[in-house]
Formats: C-alpha cells, structure tokens, sequence
C-alpha cells in the first residue's frame, strides 16, 4: 500500500498538467483564468491597416499633382487664389520691374493696378523708378487687372495683363508679389491693331488679358512653393505607409495608429485622405483586445 500512493500521486499530477495547457493558468482560490495580450493584430485592425495603405496611396497621388503644377487637376493659381479668398484686405504687396525688349529697365512706366472689391472697381498707381522697379502696398489679395501705360514718341502705349496677388503666408502680415513685366518694343504696338479700327492711332494697346483667364500671371516663388508642398505630401504618404505596412508585419496597433495620423495630413484630392484618414484614426480606438490564457 505504502509503494502504491506515490504512483497514484504521479498520475494526478499529470492529469492536472493537462488540464492547465488545455485552459490555462488558473488561480486555486477563484478558478480565474490569467490572460495576456494576443500577438498579431485583430482581423479588424489588419482591415484598417489596409485602408490606411490606400489613403497613403491617394495621399501620395495628390502630392503628384501639386508637384507638376503644369499638369495637375488643381494648378498653382487655384490654389493660391483659394487663399487669397479668405485673406483681409489691405495686406498685398505688389512690386517688381518693368523691362523693355532687351531686358532693360524701363523708367516713367505708369504701373495701374485695379481690383473689384464689392460692387465697385478701385485702382491704385505709381511709376517705375530709374532701374525700372515699381512698389505698390496695401493691396487686397486674389485677382487684379495691370496695366502699364508708357508715353513715347507722341505715341501713350498700354500693356495690360491679368496677375494674382498672393496673400499673406501663415502668421506673415503681408503677402508679397514679386511680377517682372517684359514691354514690348514700338513695332509690336505699332503692328497691333486699333480700338477704333482705324490704320494709325496714338493709343496703342496690348491686351493680354483674355488669355490670362484661366491662368493668371502669379509669383514665381507661390508656384514654387506649392511644389515644394507636394513634395512633402508624398513623404508624409510615404511615411504613413510604411508605418502601416510595419504594424502588419509587427503586429502593433500603436504603430497603426501613428500611420493613420499621419495620413490624415496628406489631404487628398477633394479633401478625401483626410476624411478617409480621420475614420482610420477612429477605428483604431475601437479595436478590441485580443486576451488568450496564459499557457504554461
């Protein structure tokens, strides 16, 4: 009797060494089971993961388009023109230099500078000085009309041209506009034709307006920066999706919602990655906790 009490002590042993793997630690006072945190990430966040995927794709696709402003859907006026839209008054400043045919400047140019605000136009003016440079302040942001007016030779000659005042940048005060403007030479007003209809006249116009509609002229360095906001679109793109792509492979939600973060930011066409991106954002609050036993 005495021999046999430890093989059956052996035998309950065991039994229990396979009930604990098939269930769990356990504790003996309340039969709870100790649970752990799953590896790998939920059904539900790995879906997430794959939209954040997409929304860095649209994200990255939109900074394309603001990097090639001469081909994209929204071109570098339109987005400056959006801007100028919301801008105060008063808060444009328009310079740069009028040249003539072989890149001189040009001195005694009247530069006149018109803009609709409400029901009614109003204008401003000065003149260009020695190097051919003009200066104009306190001027409202977005779409004006320019006209440079010259007198020479008993002959008052009118350039005129459509150009897009940028507003002010972030916490700047003003926005500055920076426009060089290439004057044609007496043959090519004396070969335009007159308002009149009449062979000769002594107001002779250039109107180069109606071809400027769509397209207005616009600081070089707007367009610049516009480019330069692309770029950074496709890297915030880029970054949010190998964050996601990391989270998949890692199995960690954190990271998932970091790339869904960032995202957020790279705007979309329509405004659609930053829709898109918030609800990822959301979602990955509500992805619940995958807890397994702890095994022995």
């Amino acid at each position: 009797m005495d021999e046999e009490a430890p093989l059956a002590s052996e035998e309950d042993d065991d039994d229990w060494l396979a009930t604990e793997i098939a269930t769990g630690l356990t504790f003996a006072s309340s039969d709870a089971v100790m649970l752990t945190e799953a590896k790998g990430l939920h059904p539900m966040a790995r879906s997430i993961a794959i939209l954040v995927i997409v929304v860095s794709l649209m994200g990255f696709v939109n900074g394309l388009d603001f990097a090639s402003p001469e081909q994209g859907v929204v071109r570098p006026d339109e987005f400056v023109y959006a801007m100028a839209r919301a801008a105060p008054e008063d808060t444009a400043i328009f310079r740069g230099t009028v040249e003539d045919h072989r890149g001189v400047g040009l001195e005694g140019v009247t530069v006149i500078v018109q803009w609709e605000t409400g029901n009614q136009w109003v204008f401003t003016e000065t003149q260009t000085d020695a190097q051919g440079e003009y200066l104009l302040e306190n001027l409202t942001p977005g779409l004006v009309r320019v006209d440079l007016v010259l007198e020479r030779d008993n002959y008052t000659d009118v350039l005129s041209n459509r150009a897009l005042l940028s507003p002010p940048a972030l916490f700047e005060p003003y926005g500055f506009t920076t426009i060089t403007f290439d004057f044609p030479s007496q043959a090519e007003f004396s070969s335009a034709p007159c308002n009149n209809g009449a062979p000769t006249c002594e107001l002779r116009t250039i109107d180069n307006t109606p071809g400027q509609m769509e397209h207005p002229l616009m600081d070089p360095a707007a367009a610049g920066l516009y480019v330069v906001i692309g770029y950074g679109f496709m890297g915030l793109a880029m970054i949010s999706g190998g964050f996601a792509v990391t989270s998949l492979r890692l199995g960690s939600l954190p990271l998932l919602r970091v790339g869904s973060v960032l995202c957020v930011f790279t705007m979309g066409h329509f405004y659609s990655a930053c829709i898109l991106g918030l609800t990822a954002v959301i979602l990955t609050f509500l992805v619940p906790r995958r807890l397994v036993p702890v095994m022995s």
